[in-house]
């Protein structure tokens, strides 16, 4: 074993699941360029792990059991402990009702993570359209100019949202209650897709707002709180359900926008070996971007490592002092997983960009298509 690892992933979820399985050990040969990048001063001593998920075997390791701020590679955790906890059929859906009360309503949700109120958002990606719910309000009532709008499990910030929306049009007295006894005669309704699809959008796009309602969300779920201890909790419940140790971890956002949050590479890189190994989660596996074509990577790998596009399936990101990636890369037959963890990158754009592309030669250095 060499000293430093990363995994491999596979473009296609079920043949991923296969190969994981399936595919016999063979001997790999690590390239020199890859070990002299992962020293390079770009990365400032990352956590990196490559591993052959056939085998078990770590390929190569530089500092994979240091905690580290992981960044938006933290939603891979995120979205196995949402799958943990919620089906991925499960649907969100928040109505707009009478009361008995003059020019009162009531807003009554499921703590939809997917509401929008913006037309391009909810047309390009199909998302509920909060806006929807006031206009047939609006049709019912065309003479309404002022409302107190209760609202219940309806984020606060959507409800913010709304006002804005309409503000000049309508004006909106929002009172927030824990009871929907006051509502009558229903008004409106939306409804946004699967739990699955919003999954998938929020690792293509490393959504964040997404990612840390989702988690919460499924904490609530769990019985364990919503806030941030709820959160470790829950994040914990999930790796110990998958065979994961989680010692050391960190958890204080469902994001990994958070500096204080911190978890390992080579932890990063065991929760792929077993979600990549159960059929439960093959909706994170669609939802990772790929090398210059998809998502957060569209535009990588294509000038720097143009042979790796279309071979690395992974997870991005960065916050100020981090730049970070976990996935899969292909290597001929094989798929292996990797995790990198670069969190004492310089606080310039310049250095971020620089440790991005070093991380994508590195990958570009193992990477090759299926024969």
């Amino acid at each position: 074993m060499l000293r430093r690892g990363s995994p491999t992933l596979i473009g296609v979820v079920s043949a991923l699941l296969l190969i994981v399985t399936a595919i016999p050990a063979q001997a790999f040969t690590l390239p020199t360029l890859f070990v002299q990048l992962a020293d390079s001063p770009t990365l400032a001593d990352p956590g990196i792990v490559l591993i052959d998920p056939a085998t078990g075997e770590t390929i190569y390791s530089q500092a994979p059991d240091v905690e580290r701020a992981p960044a938006s590679v933290l939603k891979l955790f995120s979205m196995a402990t949402v799958l943990n906890a919620l089906k991925p059929d499960l649907t969100f859906k928040t109505t707009i009702s009478e009361t008995a009360k003059p020019n009162t309503f009531i807003l009554t949700g499921s703590a939809d993570p997917w509401i929008t109120a913006s037309p391009f958002e909810a047309q390009k990606y199909h998302r509920a359209f909060s806006p929807t719910l006031l206009n047939k309000l609006l049709t019912a009532h065309p003479n309404l100019r002022n409302i107190t709008l209760e609202y219940d499990n309806v984020y606060s910030s959507d409800i913010e949202i709304l006002r804005h929306y309409f503000y000049g049009h309508l004006t909106i007295t929002p009172v927030k209650v824990s009871s929907v006894a006051d509502a009558t005669a229903p008004i409106a309704s939306i409804e946004s897709p699967p739990l699955a699809k919003i999954i998938e959008f929020t690792l293509l796009y490393s959504d964040n707002v997404l990612a840390d309602r989702l988690s919460r969300t499924a904490a609530k779920a769990l019985g364990l709180g919503t806030g941030n201890v709820g959160l470790q909790s829950a994040f914990d419940k999930t790796l110990s359900d998958l065979g994961v140790p989680s010692t050391g971890i960190q958890i204080y956002d469902g994001n990994g926008l958070s500096h204080k949050t911190r978890v390992s590479a080579r932890q990063v890189a065991n929760l792929l070996l077993a979600i990549s190994k159960d059929a439960k989660f093959k909706v994170i596996l669609a939802g990772l971007p790929s090398a210059g074509e998809t998502g957060t990577l569209k535009t990588r790998f294509v000038n720097d490592a143009p042979k790796a596009v279309g071979l690395v399936h992974a997870k991005t990101g960065w916050i100020n002092t981090t730049v970070s990636l976990a996935g899969f890369v292909t290597v001929g037959a094989n798929q292996y997983v990797f995790a990198i963890v670069a969190n004492h990158i310089r606080n310039l754009e310049s250095a971020r960009q620089a440790a991005r592309v070093t991380i994508d030669q590195m990958l570009g250095s193992i990477a090759k298509p299926q024969n």
